[in-house]
């Protein structure tokens, strides 16, 4: 979840803007008739809400797009991730919403994916009877309903089962970043003998749990985890059984900090690693953004830093689980898509603004650049020659490559069934706390996924 997803400070930022120009039809939602469209193609004034990007990349959205299309404003409202639900929830079912508004896949989609309109015959027109071969097939299909309606358009992706590692504590240290957990496990111990703590992760935002689950599980048997949550394979399987219990071992042999299950992956754990008290943290593509110098020195600052220096943060493959394994892949969605509000009064103006977003080569670049998503548009990747990397010799070979792998994932992140979600939360934990062994946590997720609903076949 920035993401996810991540937790935001609310705040306001407005900036004039202007679109590629679609038709807004006849809509409705929700069963209630559309409204009068005040907007044109080309002008109009549209309120953006969302719990991303960030106030320090929205406007280089906006105002690349205002270069094209002046006589739009957009009116950016970056809302908490943790307040996100509540303030949507009655702004949608009002006549007081948002025009457009951010969609992520999974549980969210699924309760207010029908306010926003159906955007196929905007891709269409943009790019063309094939759109669905330009657009990253993971963001298409994460943001289409059961009857084939579009309802948003992804932005960009981003993907979870990286480990985020500070290069410069482990070139200080003389240390190679771990390859699997017998690895792993002696470069947790080297760290600990110089007082650094190894690697954070926040164990009591039980959405980070399932990432790290996911990918342990990867390693064992690829695409196992995503088969047990679309009910093609059962929890209590061995295979399954052995990635909890691989899990659990963070936590007895060093890996995992004292104290985790108490700890928030944000602020805690994410303030840990930019404070560089952590050497690794569980993080996902979404951390590209601070690669980049500007992106990472006011992240460091909010974590209490007085004198903030940049570090190389560099992406490694998640650790194998056995010994000589091979290291985990990526697994994803969409990060946001753009909804048009069925109810908006401003729907030509909106229909304009997400799709140069989605679809425009100038729109996906600079997402691109911000190396806040990975972009939707395929064959557009960032431009490194402007972007300023803390250590580009370092890092840009890692995010070339993270950037590269994404283009074939199909594994998703995000579960639209949140019971699973919850249940898959509560086996870690009670794992991670020893009230249960990795054998009872899978027959208890196995019973809690099929009260949820999950058909097993």
């Amino acid at each position: 979840m920035r993401s996810t997803r991540r937790t935001r400070t609310t705040a306001r930022s407005v900036i004039a803007v202007v679109s590629l120009g679609l038709l807004a039809g006849s809509l409705t939602a929700c069963g209630s008739a559309a409204r009068e469209d005040t907007s044109t193609e080309k002008s109009g004034t549209v309120t953006w809400w969302g719990w991303t990007p960030e106030l320090s990349v929205a406007p280089q959205y906006i105002e690349k797009f205002n270069e094209e299309f002046p006589d739009i404003t957009v009116k950016y409202q970056q809302i908490p991730i943790d307040g996100w639900e509540a303030k949507l929830r009655p702004a949608l079912a009002s006549n007081t919403g948002p025009d457009v508004f951010g969609l992520a896949p999974g549980a969210m989609f699924e309760q207010f994916g029908r306010f926003g309109i159906d955007l196929t015959s905007q891709a269409e027109k943009a790019l063309g009877s094939d759109w669905k071969s330009r657009l990253a097939p993971i963001g298409v299909a994460g943001l289409t309903d059961k009857n084939g309606k579009l309802r948003a358009l992804s932005a960009g992706s981003t993907f979870a089962g990286p480990v985020w590692i500070n290069q410069e504590l482990f070139t200080k240290y003389d240390l190679t970043p771990p390859r699997d957990f017998d690895e792993w496990a002696r470069v947790c111990a080297a760290f600990a003998q110089h007082d650094v703590q190894c690697f954070t992760q926040g164990v009591a935002q039980t959405a980070f749990n399932q990432d790290t689950l996911q990918a342990i599980a990867d390693t064992i048997n690829p695409g196992l985890y995503t088969k047990a949550t679309r009910g093609e394979a059962r929890w209590s399987d061995p295979d399954l059984v052995a990635a909890l219990t691989t899990w659990k071992s963070m936590f007895d042999n060093g890996i995992m900090q004292p104290g985790a299950l108490g700890v928030q992956q944000y602020p805690d754990a994410n303030n840990q690693f930019m404070s560089q008290k952590a050497a690794m943290v569980m993080m996902g593509t979404w951390y590209m953004q601070y690669t980049r110098t500007e992106g990472m020195t006011p992240s460091i600052q909010a974590a209490g830093v007085a004198d903030p220096k940049p570090f190389a943060a560099v992406p490694i493959p998640f650790p194998a689980a056995r010994t000589g394994g091979t290291p985990g892949a990526l697994f994803g969605d969409s990060d946001y898509g753009l909804a048009v509000n069925a109810k908006s009064t401003n729907r030509s103006a909106a229909i304009t603004f997400a799709t140069w977003m989605a679809t425009a080569s100038a729109g996906q670049q600079v997402v691109a650049n911000a190396l806040n998503d990975i972009a939707s548009l395929s064959g557009v990747e960032p431009q490194w020659d402007k972007i300023e990397l803390v250590n580009a010799d370092v890092q840009r070979p890692a995010l070339q490559e993270v950037i590269a792998a994404s283009a074939s994932v199909t594994e998703n992140r995000l579960l639209s069934n949140a019971a699973l979600a919850t249940a898959i939360g509560v086996a870690t934990t009670t794992v991670a706390a020893g009230d249960a062994s990795p054998a009872q946590a899978a027959a208890t997720l196995q019973s809690a996924a099929e009260a949820a609903g999950v058909a097993f076949k």
